[in-house]
């Protein structure tokens, strides 16, 4: 291969990153980024509130249609990396799926205690913002849309911004390191409408997961983890919000 046509293949690879984040995570941090700048000037994160699962209408039947369709359409940039990937393996596979249960329970627990309580942490120094993690009006159908929701989130970010994107960047000549601090921070940033305290814990969430990666190269694993952790969130603030005092 040429150095003319392998400089032209690294602006085509570069370009397609841009376009897959753009149309997905990418677009959440700068989102994410803004959301962050309006707590900060309307009185501070301490006094802000970041809405997760929300309700979407008044009316129960179409409530539950834009909840479908928001997380079908959610998982399109899923299809979309997996397709641009075809051929490549990130271990997203059903070759060991009880040890890649285990290891993503593992995970699962190694983040998620920590997590807890950075978050409270957070929030005592006024550097996060209230997470509502659960709608007000529950239905019949509303834990299986958490779940569904939480499932949706290790997908996408585990599928995009670890699988994919250490790839593609891999492709592009980068090192295990560089690589593992570019995901992480892309995933810090997109958790800053949450507050500082989040995107520095989903940060450390990030090195973790991304080291796991670059030394496996199995991905379900991290779905797995990710999944467990929305799951226990979403599902228990709708179960114990009210004893707890966090609805």
């Amino acid at each position: 291969m040429s150095a003319e046509t392998t400089t032209a293949d690294r602006r085509r690879v570069a370009a397609e990153i841009w376009i897959v984040l753009g149309l997905s995570l990418g677009q959440s941090a700068v989102y994410a980024v803004l959301s962050l700048v309006v707590k900060l000037t309307n009185g501070g994160l301490r006094q802000s509130t970041a809405t997760l699962n929300s309700s979407r209408a008044d009316q129960q039947w179409l409530d539950l249609t834009l909840q479908v369709l928001s997380i079908g359409f959610a998982l399109v940039p899923v299809a979309l990396a997996l397709y641009l990937l075809a051929g490549r393996s990130i271990g997203f596979d059903l070759r060991s799926p009880g040890r890649d249960t285990a290891v993503g329970a593992l995970l699962a627990l190694v983040i998620g205690v920590p997590g807890l309580g950075l978050y409270f942490a957070g929030r005592a120094l006024g550097v996060t913002a209230d997470i509502v993690v659960a709608p007000d009006t529950v239905y019949w159908w509303t834990a299986v849309i958490l779940v569904t929701a939480a499932l949706q989130n290790g997908l996408l970010e585990e599928i995009v911004v670890v699988g994919y994107l250490f790839t593609r960047l891999r492709d592009l000549g980068w090192g295990p390191w560089p690589i593992i601090v570019t995901s992480a921070l892309l995933r810090g940033s997109y958790h800053l409408y949450q507050g500082f305290g989040q995107a520095v814990g989903n940060v450390v969430m990030g090195l973790v997961f991304g080291w796991w990666f670059q030394r496996t190269g199995r991905v379900l694993p991290l779905v797995i983890a990710h999944t467990l952790l929305d799951v226990v969130a979403f599902v228990g603030y709708l179960a114990l919000g009210d004893r707890l005092g966090l609805r």
